[in-house]
């Protein structure tokens, strides 16, 4: 992969103990520095769909948020899972979407969050997509929490061109437009 800077890579066990790793896929996310994924979600005609209207990209972070994968067990019974944010990535990401829709002609980009609960880590990925957006004045920026944002999609996917989101956020988004426009089999990450 490094040698030519392109795999096709199909699905993979999650975890290997044999090879000392929690997550394969993590794993390679990390080595090769894949720190976003775009998945490009359209109708397609002649797909029985929900929607025929849908033409947008999720632009997923990869390598931070709860896909991290760093829990343990603090006491019997007791799990804690965090969930990783830092300002150096969140600006790589944002600035990155941003530059991803101004290359594709893309008029507005969402950021998705739940800073309403997770004021510090969604609140800092919030923060810093409204610092970018200010550099991209030729985009429409908006932000939407995302419960709202999963019935928005399936209510109304119309809206959307561009979804900037963290790890688990985007995985949610992802699955519940490939449902309503086919499904998942139809598309695949492209970057």
């Amino acid at each position: 992969m490094k040698r030519n800077g392109v795999a096709i890579k199909g699905n993979i066990e999650t975890k290997s103990e044999a090879a000392g790793v929690v997550s394969r896929n993590v794993a390679l996310r990390n080595e090769l520095d894949l720190f976003v994924n775009v998945l490009h979600c359209k109708s397609y005609p002649g797909i029985r769909s929900h929607h025929q209207d849908v033409d947008l990209y999720v632009i997923r972070q990869n390598t931070e948020g709860e896909y991290a994968m760093l829990e343990h067990e603090s006491v019997n019974g007791v799990i804690e899972s965090l969930k990783i944010m830092t300002d150096e990535g969140a600006e790589r990401l944002s600035r990155f979407a941003f530059e991803f829709a101004r290359s594709n002609g893309r008029k507005k980009l969402t950021t998705i969050h739940k800073a309403n609960i997770m004021k510090l880590s969604d609140g800092l990925f919030l923060k810093v997509s409204q610092r970018v957006a200010k550099e991209y004045p030729d985009i429409i920026h908006e932000n939407m929490i995302i419960d709202n944002t999963c019935m928005q999609l399936v209510s109304k996917p119309g809206q959307f061109d561009c979804l900037l989101t963290t790890n688990l956020y985007g995985s949610i988004c992802s699955n519940v437009i490939c449902g309503l426009i086919g499904g998942a089999g139809l598309y695949s990450g492209e970057l």
